[in-house]
């Protein structure tokens, strides 16, 4: 862990181990989204009626000012009712949500010492089993379900470029697990692209950004270049189940894993569209770059723009005619 220690802040600052990483994420993500645990009762003075003593001291500053008078607060005009987070960064309660909720995953062989996180359920039968091999590398650290929550988040973890060489962060939708063995995941697939890690630990961090915006923001499944429209709020889309980026000694790699996979890529079919909708906003919208441009040779990444079903991709032998790429 040496190199990681030099190279690397942490997750949430300067840290000693990977371990330590993963457990302070969590408490700095939910301060930066302004959630904090209830104060203990031997810190706080109730009165009778059950109300603390600043319960009070707001009611008595309340009727102290008059009619359509403004209470200040550290010289600031406070604002009465809804405050976004552009009228007050600090104490906003308006948030804006997203259309389902998020979990953030991190993962590395580091993490064996900290809480594991759940198994799915055992009516999977064997594949729980495969599962729960999976998920002892790998920790929850939070849930988040708006702009500001996933902001608060963003802005507070350690990038992909400075992570471990040897670990992953999943963003999986609603309570999809980052393992192909998940229901939701199992009959699907992932399209993904590897770069070389020194050519692109300049970029790699824009380049997750503005994938997990996709995500979040339900872009992957609207036009791309000239055909695109972003006037109209994009439709929810559940074929995205999860984001993966994955940080390694000589390479990054980014995933974007689908609730389904078509059978046979050479036979055209809605779902064949679909999914190549999805692979076509990702590398022209998302890593900016033209569909006639091959990422490999003059592109000079490790692959191009590749899609495989979950279940082709463990056969040892790979048939690339089961691939899309584009």
């Amino acid at each position: 862990m040496a190199e990681s220690q030099d190279n690397s802040t942490g997750i949430l600052g300067a840290v000693s181990s990977v371990a330590q990483q993963a457990t302070s994420v969590v408490s700095n993500a939910l301060e930066a989204m302004h959630i904090t645990a209830p104060q203990n009762q031997e810190n706080e003075t109730q009165d009778v009626n059950g109300k603390s003593e600043v319960d009070q001291e707001d009611k008595k500053d309340a009727a102290e000012l008059e009619e359509g008078e403004i209470r200040e607060t550290n010289g600031k005009e406070e604002k009465q009712g809804p405050k976004t987070v552009f009228d007050d960064p600090a104490s906003f309660n308006l948030k804006h949500p997203l259309y389902t909720p998020w979990t953030l995953y991190f993962g590395s062989p580091n993490v064996k010492n900290l809480p594991k996180t759940p198994a799915p359920s055992a009516a999977g039968g064997g594949a729980v089993e495969k599962a729960a091999n999976w998920m002892e590398d790998i920790r929850k650290v939070v849930i988040f379900d708006s702009v500001e929550e996933f902001w608060g988040l963003h802005n507070n973890i350690v990038p992909p470029s400075r992570l471990d060489k040897k670990a992953d962060y999943y963003l999986m939708r609603d309570a999809v697990l980052p393992a192909w063995e998940d229901p939701a995941n199992k009959h699907g697939g992932k399209w993904s692209v590897q770069f070389p890690r020194e050519k692109t630990k300049e970029r790699i961090d824009q380049m997750w950004l503005y994938t997990i915006l996709a995500a979040i923001g339900e872009t992957f499944e609207t036009d791309t270049g000239e055909n695109k429209d972003f006037s109209a709020p994009p439709d929810r889309s559940d074929m995205i189940t999860g984001v993966i980026i994955n940080a390694r000694p000589n390479f990054y790699r980014l995933n974007i894993w689908t609730r389904e996979a078509p059978e046979d890529p050479s036979e055209p079919s809605a779902l064949l569209d679909r999914i190549t909708k999805i692979g076509r906003h990702f590398k022209q919208e998302v890593l900016g770059v033209p569909m006639e441009i091959k990422l490999t040779g003059t592109g000079g990444f490790s692959t191009d723009v590749e899609f495989a079903s979950h279940k082709e991709s463990t056969k040892k032998s790979k048939d690339n005619s089961k691939k899309i790429i584009l």
